[in-house]
């Protein structure tokens, strides 16, 4: 048996990167205290979860790992049990997975320190619940930076919380209102990844295309990125995730297109594509608009990969309204799609439309728009073939049947985790960004070789 070190605190995140700054986060206040993070479970006093509670599927994932752990956990080890889910359901998870010692909702992550203090004080093995009635997240996060690194790349949240209507999302209830961080805070982050190396900084927040409004800033995403490109200029990409139909204005478009920094890549989740449906989600249910600025976007950004999620099966949603959707892909012909089948989730607007839409209609719905667009991602993948991409390379793979590693990368086209890869003939120099000759195409994945033609030692 390992022995258990008070010091060590050992931490799991689940769900979205927002969740992953937070997790960061967490471990940087507990690292400011003097404890130390450890790989090994086994070995920690101090066990965190962050859990993820926005659809069905995330929920059970999180009761998953924390009943695994609080099934193993020895007498000298608490448990933790953080994030969204427990901001959102509080008893009901200590309830569901016995063995919780500590409740800490992610409207106040900054306060782990404290819930183990507490903990660690307690005279009456109780579970802990750490829920202040707080309406947002809190913004006394002090020096502690809101990053996330994933290889050669950053991820940064740049505001957190919505304000939005969207009738199918649990997040309002989860996080409350859009809450912006300072420039200046945002910068420092910037900064510290630029130190730390990374090549990519990834931009999110619930809705990125909504930063600033609370402080009053007009067109502050667009604000931002100017800020951000004049203060890290050696950062090679930056991307944007989570832009809200709507929002992406012509001085956003203009800021994109005139920086080389501001890679051609959005990520703008539509949801659905018939007005009806739109607006029984409560979402902007505008397709002119949609059409419109995604014109004009490509027009600004030639080579513009764009990104989207919809939901299939949302309530009511009839063969003919889905078959709109389906023409819609076909017709804008998106590099990247994700596909979602409506979760019912208790307390939100579209609670009471029930969840009259049978699973193996969602299920062959989803089948379907995905087959379609994995059609479409080929096509758009074959075009490449014979093209120079500038790949950002992020370790070595291997190919089934060859003993000759492969290196592994991803253009600007591709978000981290989320999209698709570019698998390198030969070596490349894990962390930098290398020209790449296109040379075969998969459905969601390219092909290439070091475009000067001369292997590269590998330096990991």
């Amino acid at each position: 048996m390992n022995k258990i070190d008070k010091q060590l605190f050992h931490i799991i995140s689940l769900g979205c990167a927002k969740n992953s700054v937070d997790s960061e986060s967490m471990a940087q206040r507990m690292a400011g205290s003097g404890y130390r993070i450890t790989q090994d479970a086994s070995q920690a006093a101090i066990l965190i979860v962050n859990t993820c509670g926005f659809i069905g599927p995330a929920k059970e994932e999180s009761y998953r790992v924390l009943g695994e752990l609080a099934q193993d956990k020895t007498k000298h080890q608490m448990l933790i049990a953080a994030g969204c889910l427990t901001q959102r359901y509080g008893k009901e998870v200590v309830e569901r997975v016995p063995g919780i010692d500590g409740i800490l909702g992610t409207r106040r992550w900054m306060d782990i320190v404290d819930v183990v203090t507490q903990l660690r004080g307690q005279t009456q093995p109780e579970p802990l619940y750490h829920l202040p009635q707080t309406p947002t997240v809190g913004t006394d996060e002090g020096d502690t930076l809101r990053i996330a690194s994933h290889g050669p790349s950053g991820y940064i949240k740049i505001a957190d919380g919505c304000r939005r209507p969207c009738a199918f999302c649990a997040i309002p209830l989860i996080k409350g209102t859009a809450v912006s961080r300072p420039v200046e805070a945002i910068l420092k982050d910037a900064r510290a990844l630029r130190e730390s190396g990374a090549q990519e900084i990834i931009l999110i927040a619930q809705d990125t295309t909504d930063y600033g409004h609370d402080l009053g800033i007009k067109d502050g995403l667009a604000h931002l990125l100017g800020e951000i490109v004049s203060s890290v200029p050696e950062v090679a990409w930056i991307r944007i995730l989570y832009a809200y139909p709507g929002y992406v204005t012509d001085q956003l478009i203009e800021v994109m297109a005139t920086h080389e920094q501001l890679i051609p890549y959005l990520d703008m989740p539509l949801q659905h594509a018939h007005p009806k449906v739109l607006r029984r989600m409560r979402r902007p249910a505008n397709m002119g608009w949609v059409r419109n600025t995604l014109k004009k976007m490509r027009a600004a950004m030639p080579d513009l990969a764009l990104r989207t999620t919809f939901i299939v099966g949302y309530p009511g949603e009839t063969d003919q309204e889905f078959q709109a959707l389906l023409d819609f892909v076909e017709e804008v012909r998106f590099d990247r799609v994700g596909t979602f089948t409506y979760s019912f989730e208790p307390g939100t607007t579209s609670e009471a439309l029930g969840d009259p839409v049978p699973e193996e209609v969602k299920l062959e719905r989803q089948a379907n728009l995905m087959n379609l667009q994995q059609r479409i991602s080929f096509e758009n993948n074959q075009a490449l073939v014979g093209k120079t991409l500038d790949v950002l390379v992020e370790g070595l793979g291997e190919v089934e049947g060859s003993q000759e590693p492969i290196a592994l990368g991803r253009s600007y086209r591709d978000a981290p985790e989320i999209d698709g890869m570019v698998l390198v003939d030969g070596e490349a120099i894990s962390g930098e960004i290398v020209p790449i000759r296109i040379t075969g195409a998969m459905t969601y994945d390219l092909t290439g070789v070091v475009e000067s033609g001369q292997p590269i030692i590998l330096r990991e």
